[in-house]
């Protein structure tokens, strides 16, 4: 096993520096992001914390090695070693600062006791751990009953966020899905009236799903509508990629509601195209609305490279995430 100092000595904290030595025993993976040597000290370790989806990186490809590490991360970084159980707790008096991917994880984290509030009741989710706090996180963690289930989180009232999305061929439907499990957010699927069968997808013919591309006005209807959209903050939009734009019926989508005030997210599965001008395309149909970067995924993706994407974006009330 390498030496723990040489850990320690890179900016991480003593306490996080034991626990990734002792992952990272037998590992023998290298790390994909731009800021860690092949032949750093910690390279094994951060390989292997972010191929199994403990640690994330940040969106521009660095980890971050000398950032220091948030409460919030420290609790999510214990909750996806204990296998993202499902959680729900009460609110600490600052939940509103806690980001978007550690609210599971900061729920688990208070059910079981793992990291103690700081002063008023607060969780101080932004603000750095500290080496005692570490180590009483992972002393906390490596005493919790082996046979316990932590609850599972109660229906949210006025839930902030949407996972939408349309998926012919199920390929959307998986990314759709990580995304609510990563998120704990409410999942919404685009069902088409008419629902599309093989032959309306064949596009060496002319499909209806090559008719809809190429008419600037079609519509397709949709069969069932999302209750209460004014509760949701931020949707997330899923879909596939029909000859390099988004189906119609987003478009219907995006014109059945008001969108003024929240962020849109968008994401769209591919074969090899990326999402390319689609995302820019829809903006205009919901103009109202903060629109973030999009992200391509293959239908196959995994739930890791999924929450890779998400812990690099500035969600509302989000700070810098892991």
């Amino acid at each position: 096993m390498r030496s723990i100092k040489k850990y320690a000595a890179l900016g991480l904290t003593l306490a996080l520096a034991l626990s990734l030595a002792v992952l990272a025993f037998a590992a023998g993976n290298g790390s994909r992001f731009s800021d860690v040597a092949a032949d750093a000290p910690y390279a094994e370790a951060v390989g292997w914390a972010a191929e199994q989806g403990y640690i994330n990186g940040y969106s521009d490809g660095r980890f971050g090695v000398s950032d220091p590490v948030t409460r919030q991360q420290v609790a999510a970084i214990l909750w996806r070693w204990a296998g993202s159980p499902n959680a729900s707790g009460e609110n600490y008096a600052d939940e509103a600062a806690i980001s978007a991917y550690a609210r599971t994880a900061v729920d688990w984290s208070r059910a079981n006791s793992v990291m103690a509030p700081r002063s008023e009741g607060r969780f101080a989710p932004q603000a750095s751990a500290s080496r005692g706090e570490i180590a009483a996180a992972l002393y906390q963690y490596m005493h919790l009953p082996k046979d316990s289930e932590t609850p599972a989180p109660e229906p949210a009232e006025g839930g902030k966020v949407l996972i939408s999305y349309f998926s012919a061929t199920n390929n959307t439907e998986n990314i759709a899905n990580h995304l609510k499990d990563i998120l704990n957010a409410d999942l919404y699927e685009i069902t088409p009236e008419t629902p599309y069968t093989a032959a309306d997808l064949n596009y060496n013919t002319d499909c209806r799903a090559n008719r809809e591309q190429n008419d600037a006005s079609a519509r397709p209807a949709i069969s069932v509508g999302v209750d209460n959209m004014e509760q949701y903050d931020v949707v997330f939009l899923g879909y596939p990629i029909w000859w390099g734009q988004a189906p119609k019926i987003i478009s219907t989508f995006l014109e059945s509601y008001d969108f003024s005030g929240k962020t849109i997210v968008p994401f769209c599965t591919s074969g090899s195209s990326g999402i390319g001008s689609s995302a820019a395309n829809l903006q205009p149909l919901a103009s109202a609305a903060a629109w973030l970067d999009g992200q391509r995924f293959s239908g196959s993706a995994s739930r890791s490279t999924v929450e890779a994407w998400v812990d690099g974006l500035t969600l509302p009330s989000e700070g810098q995430e892991n």
